[in-house]
């Protein structure tokens, strides 16, 4: 297990690089790793997701992302242990060997504990070593761009007080490179410029060393308008007098145990090719050495840790070296560019030569890997009859060349195994980097890297590096929109920018407004030879026909990051997920992660996408409605089996006329063992679903699919996806005439503005629902918006009209012979009756109420019965029997993680703890219960908790603290009423 913050951000658990779900995650893994070993409050975490101002959830979604992050790094193979809950924050548990920056500072205490400065070196070498770039680079947060900022000085510090020891010890030669980059990078350190004049002049270049002093003193006088600081100034007349105190010490001797990085000694070939035997081939011999490397890419950015990767396989001492390294992504995504410059970094390490093939698998015409062989021969000396005509005496010819030899073969555009098979040398020495399309895992001892898209900071970095820094800084909203648009693909990003730098005169706003549209925009994205388009299209050709057909429905479900089932109803056939490892393997679709189901997602890069409803388009539209009907109806049965697993629910309609689809027995049961992590790696989904159904004019799916969320909304308190839901799925109903549908999600919008104290608005979908019920014929519809009206009807005091209301719908329930409705129902009128002071009579409808819930084992309805019940307990005085039952609701919600029926618990338990004169216990329980209802938006029990706590400070004689609790009671109150046009405090909602 290994993570990394010194560089891109990096989570490696058993060898295999973690997935993370959005920047979100990544975000709270960066905060946690920063402060690993210490608790990091949740007002940090708050801060580190937040540029801005933070909404009023964001306490619930900081929560969410840390489940997903450790959902994700548990299913990769991770401790649950390893980030844990604590008060008022999480914590983040790792050894020094499993952090980049622990170990960093690890040596660097060891280097400060060290007497000895050879040893002092070697362990700030270490130290260095740990870095892979600027700290956090890929992460985007101004929180943690100041923690970057102060662990890159520290870097910077590091390698300046490494850089002095190792001039003490007579290094002078092997740190000038060093010192001369650290100083660019610092242009006003003038201890850097000490150190690199001090090194200069040691090595006999004095004219050098005052040309650095000489350039300080200018930049520090024109930009800074200070001169030198004496101890500098007095440096350089010492090197003008030629001090004989200034020459170099006897240079250390260097220790096998830690070379120098980049020294020549950790990269020497074990013999040098004079000392070797020329190889003779065919009695023919082989001109050395070859360089046939392509142009490096000037304004190349990024991919340090594909690069460290590449280096690290490609080193002949490493471990874990892999003589075959095969660079895997999607067109456009840089592949060539990343190898060309990888080789040219290791040329040092293969000093007999670089060889570059380009086998143009994705052109019309893909190179024959006995023409490789005869070019590849030739650039090795062998010409004309001596070339062999068999492809294998070409190929044993070519192994034969390159025995012993230290050569490094390039081979771009690979398509297929059979294409690169012959042209694998074979020897130790030698290594091969290959770029492809497609998954290469027939070839022997490959080690794949699949290559993505930059990050957003890199993306930046190439745009600005083409474009111009001036012209991004006047319009910076602008170029991120630019760059959304391209999805940070390299190909894109370079179109786009190429479009810019040929026309001076364009504003980006100009370019910006041509590619925001998602139906020119593989249009506009080309220029010259460049297109995406082209380059998607150059994929295209390689897959067969099913695999095309599958890319272009995919393309229909939007953007999102999709299970693989979708692609067998999308075809209409069982095998669809072989399809999809054909996309998969051509790097058109990719494989994201795994999600906490031990799911495989997949997602297409955006402009993949428009490419793909592109392709699509030419399909008949009738075809393509069935395609989206079929995959909407699978969702549809999924969702309907996952609300029969959740606790019982009210809010579950009865089945309308939708089709429904089935995925086999053994696959159903796999996603749905948890049922709620079902419906929590699927609420993006849900949602698009749902808005896909409405665009198609599928309105029945679409009110089928939005009401069976409803249950699982209302467990999880997700008001927000609620509500958006509904409100599309209402729109496409209404315009429809669907009855049933309108009055399904209107009553479930009324009780979402129950919940959010809004009851003006919830009286007004009830009422609606009611009479669209009572059109349809819809009696279990009717009895639960009347009974829903009743809790409006309790809440603002007209309590005869609430207990008329529940009389109705009960009536209405039994008659019907629906038993969840009708516990549910009774416990109300138990409810209605205690606060008429019948207790007897109350006691009679909740027993009532508590034996049909147990008789239908609704755990659920169980534990809201025992809350109801404890109230009656505590009236009759009997706070003990009040709390067992309360203990007992408490358990099952929080087994449930139903956060809101907790909340009224909480507040319960605060209340029979209050009438005890408990202030403490009381405090505590009322205080927690407002903070799950300030989570949750519900105004009403939050200012109930607030006036209790405030009685209570009252009672005690803190008046300061009362008038506070109190005032913030009375502000909560006064926000209901301005949203409901009252004057009097509502009771809350949960008597």
């Amino acid at each position: 297990m290994k993570f990394g913050l010194l560089g891109p951000l990096h989570a490696q658990i058993a060898e295999r690089a973690v997935q993370l779900n959005g920047p979100r995650q990544a975000k709270m893994l960066a905060a946690l790793l920063i402060d690993a070993n210490r608790i990091v409050s949740m007002e940090r975490l708050v801060a580190v997701m937040w540029d801005s101002a933070a909404p009023a959830t964001a306490v619930r979604q900081v929560q969410d992302a840390v489940s997903g992050l450790r959902r994700n790094l548990v299913a990769c193979g991770a401790p649950r242990s390893l980030i844990s809950t604590r008060r008022g924050g999480y914590e983040m548990h790792l050894a020094p060997a499993q952090l980049d920056l622990l170990e960093f500072e690890h040596e660097r205490q060891l280097a400060g504990r060290s007497a000895a400065p050879l040893d002092t070196a070697v362990a700030l070498r270490r130290a260095l070593s740990c870095w892979r770039g600027n700290a956090l680079v890929d992460v985007s947060s101004r929180v943690l761009e100041i923690d970057a900022a102060r662990l890159n000085e520290r870097r910077a510090a590091t390698h300046k007080e490494c850089l002095a020891v190792e001039l003490d010890l007579g290094r002078h030669r092997e740190i000038i490179d060093e010192l001369t980059d650290l100083l660019r990078e610092h242009p006003y350190d003038e201890d850097v410029a000490q150190h690199l004049m001090v090194a200069l002049y040691r090595c006999g270049r004095q004219g050098e060393a005052l040309q650095v002093y000489e350039r300080l003193r200018r930049t520090l006088a024109d930009e800074l308008g200070v001169d030198p600081t004496p101890a500098l100034q007095a440096l350089h007349q010492r090197i003008l007098t030629g001090d004989p105190a200034l020459t170099a010490p006897d240079p250390a001797p260097a220790r096998a145990s830690a070379p120098a990085p980049n020294s020549a000694a950790a990269h020497r070939p074990s013999d040098t090719s004079s000392e070797r035997s020329d190889t003779v081939a065919a009695g023919l011999t082989m001109a050395l050495p070859v360089r046939q490397l392509p142009l490096d890419v000037p304004d190349f950015v990024g991919r340090s840790a594909a690069l460290a990767e590449i280096a690290g396989l490609l080193d002949g001492e490493a471990p874990n070296r892999a003589p075959v390294v095969v660079v895997v992504g999607g067109p456009g995504v840089g592949k060539s560019c990343l190898v060309t410059h990888a080789a040219r970094l290791a040329r040092g390490s293969f000093p007999d030569g670089q060889l570059y093939l380009n086998l143009a698998a994705t052109s019309d015409e893909p190179r024959d890997p006995g023409l490789m062989l005869a070019e590849a021969l030739r650039a090795l000396s062998i010409a004309g009859s001596a070339i062999p005509n068999a492809l294998s005496e070409r190929a044993a010819l070519y192994r034969s060349l390159l025995v012993d030899r230290r050569m490094l073969v390039v081979l771009d555009d690979a398509g297929h195994a059979d294409q690169v098979l012959p042209l694998l040398p074979g020897a130790d020495g030698c290594a091969v980097l290959i770029t492809s399309r497609t998954l290469l895992t027939q070839l022997p001892g490959a080690r794949h890297i699949d290559l993505d898209v930059l990050s957003p900071a890199e993306a930046r970095e190439l745009f600005t590096g083409i474009v111009g820094r001036q012209r991004v800084e006047r319009e910076p909203d602008e170029a991120d929109a630019i760059l959304d648009c391209c999805g940070n693909l390299p190909l894109a990003i370079r179109i786009a920018s190429g479009k810019l730098t040929g026309r001076p005169a364009w504003s980006l706003r100009v370019l910006r407004e041509r590619i925001e549209d998602e139906s020119r925009r593989l249009a506009e994205l080309r220029i010259g030879d460049l297109s995406v388009r082209a380059s998607v299209e150059l994929s295209l050709r390689l897959l067969p026909a099913d695999a095309v057909r599958a890319l272009s429905l995919l393309g229909l479900l939007g953007a999102y990051t999709l299970p693989g089932w979708v692609v067998g109803p999308l075809l209409d056939r069982s095998d669809g997920e072989q399809v999809l490892d054909t996309l998969v393997d051509a790097s058109l679709v990719r494989l994201t992660a795994t999600d906490a189901l031990g799911e495989p997602r997949y997602r297409l890069h955006d402009l993949i996408r428009t490419c793909a409803v592109e392709i699509a388009a030419p399909l008949a539209t009738a075809d393509k409605r069935d395609a989206i009907v079929r995959v909407l109806s699978v969702w549809l049965d999924l969702v309907r089996r996952g609300t029969d697993r959740l606790p019982g629910g009210l809010l579950a309609a009865a089945h309308g006329s939708a089709p429904r689809r089935a995925l086999p027995d053994a696959v159903v049961e796999r996603l749905m063992a948890d049922a709620f992590g079902w419906f929590d790696t699927e609420r993006d989904n849900l949602l698009g679903a749902v808005k896909l159904a409405v665009d198609w004019g599928l309105d029945e799916l679409a009110w089928e699919l939005t009401a069976g969320t409803a249950t699982y909304y209302d467990h999880r308190c997700l008001y927000q996806d609620w509500q958006h839901g509904h409100r599309l799925a209402l729109d496409a109903a209404q315009a429809a005439g669907n009855a049933p549908g309108t009055s399904v999600l209107l009553r479930g919008l009324g009780q979402l503005h129950i919940y959010q104290d809004e009851f003006d608005r919830a009286t007004r979908a009830l009422e609606s629902s009611i009479e669209l019920c009572r059109d349809t014929g819809d009696k279990r519809g009717e009895a639960l918006s009347v009974a829903m009206l009743s809790t409006v009807s309790r809440v603002q005091g007209r309590d005869d009209e609430a207990l008329e209301r529940v009389e109705q719908a009960l009536a209405i329930a039994v008659g019907e012979g629906d038993r969840h409705v009708e516990a549910q129902l009774s416990c109300s009128m138990g409810v209605m009756r205690l606060m008429q002071g019948e207790l007897d009579e109350a006691e009679s409808w909740f027993t009532g109420a508590l034996r049909l819930a147990e008789a239908l084992h609704d755990e659920h309805r169980v534990a809201v019965v025992l809350r109801r019940f404890s109230r009656l307990h505590d009236r009759r005085g009997d706070p003990d029997a009040a709390l067992r039952c309360l203990r007992q609701a408490l358990a099952t919600f929080e087994e449930l993680a139903d956060e809101r029926c907790t909340g009224y618990a909480l507040l319960e338990v605060g209340r029979v703890y209050a009438g005890q004169n408990d202030r403490d216990r009381a405090g505590r329980a009322l205080e927690r219960a407002a903070g799950l209802f300030h989570r949750h938006g519900d105004l009403q029990d939050e200012a109930t908790c607030w006036q209790l706590i405030g009685d209570l400070d009252a009672a005690a004689g803190v008046h300061d603290s009362a008038s506070q609790h109190r005032e913030r009671a009375g502000m909560l109150w006064q926000a209901i009423g301005e949203m409901n046009q009252t004057v009097d405090p509502a009771r809350p909602s949960s008597p």
